[in-house]
């Protein structure tokens, strides 16, 4: 449990700090975000881990140290700035300003930019879960069926690369915000494809460097999980100082546990977990696809992920269990 040390002290501190800035309000804020950034979060932490697992220890202490600062600040402050100026056609930098100076206004051009950020999140984590499933090598299934017939389609290739490329240009088509949905959509795929074929070239020729290509892998990972978190902390606030504390103290509590989860051999132990987590992945490309067309409070996909990751867990004890 020494892992949760640092996460505990850090909470603390940046609480004291949150009270010190903006007293008793600006601390349940940042408890706030930092408990609904954790509960999002659970299957981002599994398939982290099963990640992690392939790094060697000195870049699983990287994920967790060097990895928090792109994490807080590259992941969640950045990245988002760097899409409101493209939807916007605005300099990053004057837009950076405006997330200190102006706020409010910051919160108006994140929302307008919504469409490319769920487009973008949407893209990206559909690739990672048809991926996982469309795997003809695969051959632990959890649900059956579905997922047998789902791996026997894996021989078809790029099979996932064509459905999810369909996926954004319907969207795309169905929305007001074409140019964008498409834009930031082929961004997400392309990115993916240009991830993994990296850490191919690395697994098939050098080694060397296939920790950075994997600690890199699991931060866009990370920022894609995140986006649809940063617009909806917005809701609940417009300082950004506490939606920083706040995501920040959920970012380090998640990589500790996806760090745990590694070190204890959870995912080997428990066999349907990364199953469970990967369903949930998808659910949450769906609604941030959905997204596009109507609201839905962040609590609903996250509901959703806890419930794929109870069955799987309780599954995998079953299993456990039967095996003595």
């Amino acid at each position: 449990m020494r892992l949760f040390l640092g996460p505990i002290v850090v909470s603390f501190l940046v609480l004291l700090g949150a009270n010190w800035w903006g007293g008793t309000d600006a601390v349940l804020l940042v408890a706030t975000l930092a408990m609904l950034e954790v509960s999002l979060s659970f299957d981002n932490a599994v398939v982290n881990a099963k990640v992690l697992a392939q790094m060697e220890p000195s870049w699983q202490r990287r994920f967790l140290t060097w990895g928090m600062p792109t994490a807080v600040f590259g992941m969640r402050f950045l990245l988002p700035i760097l899409i409101v100026a493209a939807a916007a056609f605005a300099s990053p930098v004057r837009v950076a300003m405006l997330a200190f100076q102006d706020p409010l206004t910051y919160s108006i051009l994140l929302g307008n930019a919504s469409p490319a950020i769920h487009a973008f999140g949407g893209a990206f984590l559909l690739m990672v879960a048809l991926k996982y499933f469309f795997d003809e090598e695969k051959r632990v299934h959890w649900l059956g069926a579905l997922e047998r017939k789902l791996a026997y389609w894996g021989d078809i290739a790029a099979l996932e690369t064509m459905l999810v490329l369909g996926a954004v240009l319907g969207a795309g088509l169905a929305s007001i915000a074409t140019t964008s949905i498409l834009l930031a959509g082929l961004a997400g795929v392309g990115l993916y494809l240009a991830l993994e074929l990296f850490t191919n070239m690395l697994n098939h020729g050098v080694r060397k460097g296939r920790g950075f290509a994997l600690f890199l892998y699991l931060n866009v990972l990370d920022a894609a999980f995140s986006l649809d978190g940063v617009v909806g902390a917005f809701a609940l606030t417009t300082q950004v100082f506490v939606i920083l504390a706040g995501l920040g103290i959920g970012a380090y509590f998640v990589r500790s546990f996806t760090v745990y989860l590694t070190r204890r051999r959870t995912i080997q132990n428990f066999i349907y977990l990364e199953h469970g987590a990967h369903w949930a992945i998808f659910s949450l490309a769906v609604f941030l696809f959905a997204g596009l067309f109507t609201s839905i409070p962040e609590v609903v996909p996250g509901t959703i992920g806890l419930v794929f990751a109870l069955l799987s867990f309780l599954s995998s004890l079953k299993v456990r269990r039967a095996r003595g």
